[in-house]
């Protein structure tokens, strides 16, 4: 990492000032937030002691500025910085010194995690050693902190030697996933709600440190005088802006799944109030910094004080947040049965199926929800940003790819989402539309081609939405994963893979499974739908004739998948399936997702394979409409050279 030697030590200790304010009104404000909703009051039974009591939040606090000015920088590198500047070097370098920060306080919260279940004495006995390992190796709660320390470890180690664009990139995505492991192992952990409670929290964390850890970047890069200031500002307020959105969407849900209405007149119903009225505040500070500030970004004292202003607010925020983390629920947080359903799921059986159910029956998945949010949001916006500047874009473009969200939306959150746990039969109905349909409606909307003619170049040197676009499809990986042949072997092995290997079972009982199973299956049958229709750019153009060859061999994979699910005598996974106590035959309900793999599964290939026609005749009339303009404008050359080599080769 680059020293802090050649500039003035006032400066150095200023840097400070950002985080230190954070971490003073996230102190005073976590200590509030305890007192005033009890949760460091003593334990009546098994009581931890007053260290692990206060220290808890005061630990998660320290992280959570800790993982928040990690993410924060690493993402404002990566979208508002550019690559080698003395304001890019120095925000991966404040990202290292606070990914080390990170590791101390994940192991601190683990290590007070697992006090909290052993109430015995420090020592260095066996009995103490045994349980210290039997916490961090056996319960899930101590593998994921313990996991979530080691990860931060990892970041650590890479930001001290990686400083390339896509090593930043690649070290930004795996610095999330800590996150994921802490809403596994936090409140969400518990839930009965689990897939709401887990994916809000992680969302929550996610746009939480993106949204406080760019400010805390930005407050240094100020006592830096850094001249890339005004862009990196105007820059994060975009950044900013969706962040709030998404937080006060996670908020809400999470909140919800924890008090209900009846919660709100309770100590922690008012703390999420509290918690409320701050984020409505630091909204009005978001809205104030992009209409008046931004504007007179190169003014000095202005600019740092109101930084540091907002940055003590989201202290208190985090602060008011902790305490919430420490505080009992008015909503409980146990299983509310001991039925095999709700051991297995974490959720009650849903009501018996009837075909009304497909349109009253929800599951919210805030994960998606926002993804699919986010994706629509931006794709209309390109689309109107084309037609003010008078470019044109199809209709069914646009209509094709928000009905392939919309589809993948109800998928994660409609019906199938309540059923696909209990019923083998939903579950592969809801995968062949993650694999075939949703894919089959995405691809023509051309997303890639909008991005290209919307977003505005750079020419500064960094990197925006365009050149992070061009990047993915440019790179090596996408360029091997995209050839139609490996897409079309992914497409079809996985269905084998997936269902006869760990994968399912990791899928079916792991949150963090089920949602790489969707990203999976969406993402593999939307590069095989691409090498056969799309009209994105692609390195790769495959005849038509090999198209159909790949279309037979994919329905042709299909079908057998099909029907050696419908006539197996064994039940996958019968301790799932088999085990849920809802009256239905499992292996009979099996039988019927065979069908569906093999019938339904079978539609989209067939409109594939239609639509492969058409575009294969479109393009020979294309073809043939070139060769006759050419003919008419040399006579037909070609014709005439042909006919003069038959009549020499007649006259040997």
């Amino acid at each position: 990492m680059h020293s802090l030697r050649g500039y003035p030590g006032g400066v150095a200790r200023a840097r400070l000032i950002g985080p230190g304010a954070v971490v003073a009104a996230g102190l005073v404000a976590v200590i509030v937030a305890l007192e005033l909703g009890g949760g460091a009051a003593p334990l009546s039974v098994g009581d931890p002691g007053a260290v692990v009591r206060w220290g808890t939040p005061i630990a998660r606090l320290l992280q959570d500025v800790a993982t928040a000015t990690v993410i924060g920088g690493l993402v404002l590198a990566c979208f508002a910085l550019k690559p080698g500047s003395p304001a890019w070097d120095r925000t991966i370098d404040v990202a290292a010194a606070a990914a080390g920060v990170a590791t101390a306080a994940y192991a601190a919260v683990a290590f007070l995690a697992f006090r909290t279940v052993y109430d015995r004495p420090f020592s260095v006995d066996a009995q103490f050693t045994d349980g210290f390992l039997y916490f961090f190796t056996q319960l899930e709660r101590g593998q994921y902190l313990g996991a979530a320390a080691l990860a931060f470890a990892v970041v650590t180690t890479l930001l001290v030697v990686v400083r390339s664009p896509a090593g930043i990139a690649w070290i930004t995505v795996l610095s999330a996933a800590p996150l994921v492991l802490l809403a596994a192992a936090g409140h969400a952990g518990t839930a009965e709600n689990h897939t709401l409670a887990t994916s809000s929290l992680w969302l929550h964390l996610v746009f939480v440190s993106i949204w406080v850890g760019g400010l805390i970047h930005l407050a240094i890069l100020r006592l830096d005088r850094s001249p890339s200031l005004h862009d990196a500002m105007r820059r994060y307020s975009s950044l900013a802006l969706v962040s709030f959105a998404v937080v006060g969407f996670s908020g809400v849900a999470s909140a919800w799944v924890r008090t209900g209405w009846e919660g709100l007149a309770t100590p922690y119903g008012g703390l999420v109030i509290a918690k409320t009225v701050l984020l409505v505040v630091l909204g009005g500070f978001g809205a104030w910094q992009r209409t008046r500030l931004i504007p007179r970004a190169v003014e000095s004292g202005r600019v740092r004080w109101f930084l540091v202003a907002e940055l003590a607010f989201m202290g208190v925020a985090m602060g008011v947040a902790n305490g919430l983390a420490q505080t009992p629920t008015p909503v409980s947080e146990e299983l509310v049965d001991s039925s095999p359903a709700t051991i297995l799921t974490s959720s009650p059986l849903p009501p018996t199926f009837e075909l009304s159910r497909l349109v009253t029956e929800w599951s919210l998945d805030p994960l998606w929800t926002v993804v699919c949010g986010l994706l629509a949001f931006f794709y209309v916006a390109g689309v109107l940003r084309l037609r003010r500047r008078g470019d044109a874009w199809p209709a069914l473009r646009t209509i094709s790819w928000l009905s392939g969200l919309g589809l993948l939306w109800w998928v994660t959150s409609g019906a199938l989402a309540v059923y696909e746990h209990y019923l083998f039969s939903f579950h592969m109905a809801g995968h062949m539309l993650l694999g075939m349909a949703v894919p089959l409606l995405l691809v023509p909307g051309a997303p890639v081609t909008l991005g290209m003619r919307a977003i505005a170049k750079r020419t500064d040197g960094t990197r925006g939405g365009r050149e992070w676009l061009l990047a993915i499809v440019h790179s090596r990986w996408m360029h091997w994963v995209g050839h139609p042949l490996v897409a079309t072997g992914i497409f079809v092995t996985s269905l084998w893979i997936f269902y006869f290997s760990g994968l399912f079972r990791w899928a079916m009982e792991n949150h963090l499974g089920h949602v790489w199973m969707v990203v999976h299956f969406v993402g593999a049958g939307y590069l095989f739908v691409q090498a056969l229709i799309g009209t994105d750019p692609s390195p790769h153009r495959t005849p038509f004739p090999m198209r159909l060859v790949m279309l037979l061999a994919a329905m042709a994979a299909h079908a057998f998948f099909g029907i050696t699910i419908m006539t197996s005598e064994g039940l996958l996974l019968a301790d799932w399936f088999g085990a849920m106590g809802n009256g239905v035959d499992a292996l009979e309900d099996q039988q019927v997702g065979g069908g569906i793999a093999w019938s339904i599964g079978e539609f989209p290939t067939i409109v594939l394979a239609l639509i492969t026609c058409v575009l294969w005749a479109r393009t020979d009339r294309r073809e043939q409409r070139r060769v006759d303009r050419k003919a008419d404008r040399d006579g037909d050359a070609d014709l005439q050279d042909y006919n003069a080599m038959l009549e020499r080769m007649a006259g040997r």
